[in-house]
């Protein structure tokens, strides 16, 4: 068995980039507080997208769909703005992830986000994992899309920074939204920062590829653990963030 976490993030802020060397401090951090596997979600706009990338190539073996840091596997990802309103996090090999980050060169800005429909139509040629993150977060919800949109995901996130803000009654609506649509629900802690890792995570078959992903969350072979210091996790995590961020403006 592992445990994974779908949603996470290397760098502090999208204008804070990451060295592999700190990375690989994180995944310390992360295996030590109990995964085995992370998704790496990050943000499309981020400035340093592809360059971190080429910095993970050159710095650790990649096997599978992941990459190996020490004892972690690194499943390659990416959090995509659309126009309607949404993140949409994919979880693929490191090729597709870099093919979609070059699709989306021109629509960084918030005025040139992709439509949603546009998206899924790309995303339709390629093997990829899509989950429709935090969908009730009042910023950037999913539920105003169309039945069409929320039905085509291969699950929903029960996000952690959601459950600090709106309480665990966040997690009984996004498992009704998954029973509404017959899409499958997940944990991701949404984190930037070391001290969020194990808030929310889900116990998987041992898996090697997003297709060993899918299969495993189409016959339900897994449960989403949220842990008893969620509150503190997310909670000291953001205090640190902010500290941080103030300190390097």
């Amino acid at each position: 068995m592992m445990n994974i976490d779908f949603h996470t993030h290397a760098n502090l802020s999208k204008k804070i980039p990451v060295s592999a060397e700190e990375f690989k401090d994180k995944m310390r951090v992360a295996y030590e507080n109990g995964l085995n596997a992370v998704a790496i979600t990050e943000h499309f706009n981020a400035a340093n997208f592809l360059s971190f990338y080429e910095e993970m190539d050159q710095t650790f073996p990649y096997e599978g769909d992941h990459y190996k840091v020490d004892q972690l596997k690194v499943f390659p990802g990416i959090e995509i703005d659309v126009k309607e309103t949404g993140h949409f996090l994919v979880v693929a090999d490191r090729d597709t992830i870099k093919t979609i980050r070059k699709r989306l060169i021109g629509h960084e800005e918030e005025e040139d986000f992709i439509e949603v429909k546009e998206l899924v139509d790309f995303l339709s040629d390629f093997d990829v994992l899509k989950i429709a993150a935090h969908p009730y977060r009042e910023s950037t919800p999913w539920t105003h899309h169309e039945d069409d949109i929320l039905k085509q995901f291969n699950a929903f996130d029960i996000n952690g920074k959601d459950l600090f803000k709106y309480g665990i009654s966040m997690k009984q609506k996004v498992e009704s939204l998954g029973e509404q649509f017959d899409v499958p629900v997940i944990g991701g802690s949404d984190t930037h920062q070391y001290l969020q890792y194990g808030s929310i995570y889900n116990r998987f078959p041992d898996c090697d590829t997003v297709s060993e992903l899918k299969e495993a969350l189409r016959n339900a072979k897994y449960e989403t653990i949220v842990s008893n210091c969620l509150e503190t996790k997310v909670h000291s995590a953001k205090v640190v963030k902010k500290m941080i961020k103030n300190s390097i403006a």
